[in-house]
């Protein structure tokens, strides 16, 4: 097998590779979804408000904590208001 039959098998391995990682995370964020629902349809029993920024500071903190790269911590504050925003939208 040639240097680039090599490199093209390898890119094959780690594309299937990504494409299960994709999988996860669509999977663990339909589970975030669920799990926004839920706690929203709690919210007026409990008196909260829908909005909570003091949450949402919360979470772009923990999940600063959790980065070890190679993602910058300003690349995963915008993939979190991304989802943050998208779930907000969500209708339950």
């Amino acid at each position: 097998m040639s240097d680039t039959d090599d490199a093209k098998s390898r890119i094959a391995e780690l594309r299937e590779q990504i494409d299960a990682v994709d999988g996860d995370i669509v999977r663990l964020l339909n589970r975030r979804a669920e799990l926004a629902l839920a706690i929203r349809a709690e919210k007026p029993a409990a008196h909260l408000s829908l909005y909570d920024p003091k949450r949402e500071e919360e979470i772009f903190a923990r999940v600063a904590e959790h980065n070890a790269g190679p993602l910058y911590g300003d690349n995963l504050r915008e993939i979190y208001e991304a989802i943050l925003h998208v779930m907000k939208e969500l209708r339950g």
